[in-house]
């Protein structure tokens, strides 16, 4: 067994995290940054109004995506079963 075999597995890992922590995120993150300039040029400092939209647009994030998302861990779980023959041999 190669080290360098099981480092690759974990980069593989978090890279997927990454992309599907972001898929959920980035939505949440712009829809944030509008609701903020509007908050700042109406000067309205209400919390909820910056809370909602966010909850909306990340919710619906991952009702749309989650298809995909979820493809994505199926295909790499079954990469990992294929390669324990070559990392164990």
């Amino acid at each position: 067994m190669e080290p360098e075999a099981f480092v690759d597995i974990v980069r593989q890992a978090l890279g997927l995290v990454a992309l599907l922590v972001a898929a959920s995120i980035l939505p949440s993150l712009i829809v944030g940054l509008c609701v903020s300039v509007f908050q700042a040029a109406t000067s309205i400092n209400e919390q909820t109004l910056s809370f909602l939209p966010r909850l909306l647009i990340t919710v619906a994030a991952l009702m749309l995506g989650a298809h995909w998302g979820l493809e994505k861990l199926m295909n790499f779980f079954h990469e990992l079963i294929d390669e324990i023959p070559q990392v164990l041999g």
